[in-house]
């Protein structure tokens, strides 16, 4: 297994992480992402560390919080063998402090999440979406107070456009707090709005992507194909007013594209899919999901190997889209052409 650095912290990685979405199954969407049980969970993080997979997420909102739960069991012994990413603001619970990134709600939160998780410290701890009503110099510095005392180790942030995360940095750099060092954000061959703003941010900022749903959703495993129906067991049948929005003639060209280069390279669809995403800029860590031990080892097989140049520019092609305003100028070059920089 590849190690990369998470952003400019100093901490290293795996290029593939495991998400912990699918374990506990409750409510409308979790139980069509999957209903991992303990014992399962246990097979299929032996696999996953035997493969050099020691990364994990998991968030308190994941199965009201059995994610993290039947994560801590299945890590139970092993504790120091694995990495422990989760994620909390979404509303956990009926009061009216049960949400947002308020000083009492991340301090409960993380009691909480480390009670379920059986274990003293998050690794990780990421703010799952802005709270626009907590000033960013509160939720900076309490998430400070949690990595001084030692329960957090690293910062990080989803869900947040680029000047959300911005601003927090200058928050953390004006008072000397903990910065941000990871960004879990959406990032697929079909969802490449991530490199608009945010790529070049976390460039900017050292701040490294841990990408979430690299497969656009369940869009990219290779079984939805031009003119065919939906196949019988996807879960976009019960999830895709949840899932990020895709034109289907883009879809189809990226699928086609990939059949091509998955026909070239002797492998299947949704490896070349992830294979793609860990030659990108500011990758850190692409998370996968799997159901089942046969999903997981089909998706640990897309490290260990590359893309060719010609084939990362056929997916390149098939797979772009141009940029909305302000940055459609710039990426084409037009602006720079037109309007050469003084001298």
């Amino acid at each position: 297994m590849e190690y990369r650095y998470l952003g400019n912290s100093g901490f290293k990685v795996p290029a593939l992480g495991f998400g912990a979405g699918t374990f506990g199954g409750k409510g409308p969407l979790f139980s069509a992402w999957g209903n991992t049980d303990i014992e399962e969970a246990k097979r299929l993080i032996d696999i996953c560390l035997e493969a050099g997979v020691n990364l994990f997420d998991t968030a308190d909102v994941y199965s009201d919080g059995a994610s993290e739960s039947i994560l801590g069991a299945a890590l139970k012994g092993r504790r120091e063998q694995a990495i422990i990413s989760t994620k909390l603001t979404l509303r956990a619970g009926d009061g009216p402090n049960d949400v947002g990134a308020s000083r009492h709600h991340l301090i409960s939160g993380v009691e909480r999440a480390l009670k379920r998780l059986g274990t003293d410290y998050i690794d990780l701890l990421q703010l799952h979406h802005f709270d626009a009503m907590t000033p960013v110099e509160s939720v900076m510095s309490t998430l400070d107070d949690l990595v001084r005392i030692g329960k957090v180790r690293y910062l990080g942030a989803s869900n947040f456009s680029g000047w959300q995360l911005m601003k927090s940095q200058a928050a953390a750099d004006k008072h000397g707090y903990s910065r941000f060092v990871a960004n879990q954000t959406y990032y697929s061959l079909i969802g490449r709005d991530y490199e608009w703003e945010l790529m070049p941010f976390g460039l900017d900022q050292g701040v490294g992507a841990v990408v979430w749903s690299p497969l656009g959703w369940g869009r990219l495993t290779g079984k939805i194909r031009r003119g065919q129906p939906l196949p019988e067991g996807s879960r976009l049948h019960d999830t895709a007013s949840f899932a990020p929005p895709v034109d289907e003639e883009r879809l189809y060209r990226v699928v086609d594209a990939l059949d091509a280069v998955a026909a070239e390279t002797g492998k299947r669809v949704p490896q070349v899919a992830l294979n793609w995403l860990l030659q990108r800029p500011t990758v850190s860590t692409v998370l996968i999901g799997a159901r089942n031990e046969q999903q997981l080892r089909q998706n640990l097989e897309a490290v260990g190997w590359n893309l060719s140049r010609e084939q990362v520019a056929q997916l390149d092609a098939a797979s772009a889209v141009t940029p909305p305003y302000p940055y459609y100028p710039y990426w084409n070059g037009q602006f720079a052409e037109r309007n050469p920089p003084a001298v």
